[in-house]
């Protein structure tokens, strides 16, 4: 994943609640959202639950590893999203493949082709080029972004046990429909 704006990767929720702790003394809640997290590496108790899907092998062999930080084929990157509902990942690609496994709740993915990102403003340079400047897809300045909404796009609901493939470069937008657990795995 990757970032936008400033804003773009808050760990407020957008609508609801789901879990919430008290900041010591002002009763304001505290939300927290753990995003591309790898937890398994920090308890190896709990990478003994995790199967590695036989998925997460298979490559094109002209590919080549296009991030310096992506797993081989036999030793994919395995993150935790852990989080309430309303937690939001903007819209961004990666650059290699991703099985998104939903293990608690359900979460709305919207998947755009590589081919549109032109339509979807990324950012040209630095550290969030993976990354649109469209941050709320669901007000959408159309000064600014005239194209977006002519992007086609696929929308899907990810419940408890269903796995997403998303093609490396493939734009995405995940936003938790509930309280969530998910468990990612990129490879090249």
């Amino acid at each position: 994943g990757g970032g936008g704006a400033d804003t773009a990767w808050s760990s407020a929720p957008r609508s609801e609640p789901g879990w919430s702790a008290h900041d010591g003394g002002t009763s304001q809640p505290v939300w927290g959202y753990l995003a591309q997290h790898q937890l398994f590496e920090q308890l190896p108790l709990l990478r003994r639950d995790i199967t590695v899907p036989d998925y997460c092998s298979l490559t094109l062999e002209e590919e080549e590893d296009s991030s310096p930080s992506a797993g081989s084929s036999l030793a994919p990157i395995i993150n935790a999203w852990l989080g309430p509902a309303g937690t939001v990942s903007p819209l961004h690609h990666d650059r290699y493949h991703n099985l998104l496994a939903q293990v608690i709740g359900c979460k709305y993915v919207r998947l755009y082709s590589a081919g549109e990102g032109p339509r979807l403003y990324p950012y040209t340079s630095g550290p969030h080029k993976v990354s649109s400047r469209v941050v709320d897809i669901d007000r959408v300045d159309r000064a600014r972004f005239p194209l977006f909404e002519s992007a086609p796009y696929v929308d899907v609901l990810l419940g408890e046990g269903e796995v997403l493939y998303i093609p490396p470069g493939w734009w995405h937008y995940v936003e938790a429909q509930t309280v969530s657990f998910s468990v990612s795995f990129w490879w090249t």
